[in-house]
């Protein structure tokens, strides 16, 4: 861990992520889930993305010293039960409204338990596997309210169906900033000033750009949407706060790309391993965080939470929570 000074003669701590997995142990762990869940019919699958999420943050050190996840197959599949549980009822509802009201009443319904169930996973994904990240020994926590996430979804939902598309970049920025708000490491709040303006520019540049240059420009737009999304990121403790700063770049991501193409190309899909941990060696050796918050001081404050159910949603529809 580094320090300087600034001109306030606050001190300031520059903090240093590293990604220490590998290849031939991420391998290891893919085969044994691929032919676990093959064997059990997909009833291993929990399991295995258990694994995979233990080793991946496992893996992850800041200033050296590693994260931890403690979540278990065992509660992934509760969630994973539950989740099937939740379409089987939605489907008798449906199907009893479509005989016995009315077909449009019981497509509405349909529909909007399907859009429920997005706020629904975003929210109980994050309470979850906050709960069941640690680092130090202190554990993440999320402080979000579930009630007002699905209305101003839905809200959000329709403003962008309205607009044909063009409201879903505030949509995605409304959501990502009210998350990451109520993120918590200890008595460390996070924060994200994102905005809908600034991504619906970066992203209509980006495909305007990547279009003009045959694709291209691809990879600088994942640089900038990258930047974006980090460099909006901050943590605070009453008065003291941290920054965190991305310096991907756009050639870095072409090369990553291209590389990682080959690599599993060339060895006909088994090299995705080496693949998926040189792109998470990559990521997070590209984000910096500085500030003047002290880590020995950072106190518990948040608790286990054992509901499952939207992480399995959002595991089983594929939402994803960044």
């Amino acid at each position: 861990m580094e320090t300087t000074n600034t001109p306030n003669t606050t001190q300031v701590q520059n903090h240093h992520f590293q990604f220490l997995g590998k290849g031939s142990e991420y391998f290891a762990i893919l085969i044994v889930n691929w032919l676990l869940t093959l064997v059990t019919l997909g009833f291993y699958h929990p399991w295995a993305r258990a694994k995979q999420l233990r080793y991946t943050f496992g893996h992850t050190a800041l200033n050296s010293e590693r994260f931890s996840f403690s979540g278990t197959g065992k509660e992934m599949f509760r969630g994973f039960i539950k989740v099937i549980l939740f379409y089987i009822i939605v489907f008798v509802i449906f199907y009893l409204l479509w005989i016995k009201v009315n077909i449009f009443i019981g497509i509405l319904f349909f529909y909007l338990a399907l859009l429920s169930i997005v706020p629904l996973a975003i929210h109980g994904s994050f309470r979850y596997r906050m709960s069941r990240t640690s680092y130090r020994g202190i554990r993440f926590g999320y402080r979000g309210d579930k009630k007002w996430l699905i209305k101003n979804y839905i809200k959000w939902t329709l403003l962008t169906i309205i607009t044909l598309g063009i409201y879903g970049s505030w949509m995605n920025m409304n959501i990502r900033r009210y998350t990451h708000k109520n993120v918590r490491y200890g008595d460390v709040e996070f924060n994200n000033d994102c905005h809908g303006s600034d991504w619906f520019l970066i992203n209509f540049l980006g495909l305007l750009l990547t279009l003009l240059t045959l694709g291209i420009y691809s990879f600088w737009w994942e640089k900038n949407r990258f930047d974006y999304y980090i460099d909006r990121m901050s943590m605070q403790k009453g008065e003291q706060k941290i920054w965190c700063k991305s310096t991907v770049t756009g050639l870095g991501f072409l090369k990553l790309r291209v590389v990682n193409f080959f690599i599993i190309v060339f060895t006909l899909g088994f090299g995705t391993a080496w693949a998926a941990m040189r792109s998470e060696r990559y990521i997070w050796s590209n984000i910096k965080m500085a500030g003047n918050i002290n880590l020995d001081e950072i106190h518990q404050t948040e608790e286990e939470y054992t509901n499952t159910f939207g992480d399995g949603a959002a595991e089983f529809f594929d939402i994803d929570l960044t």
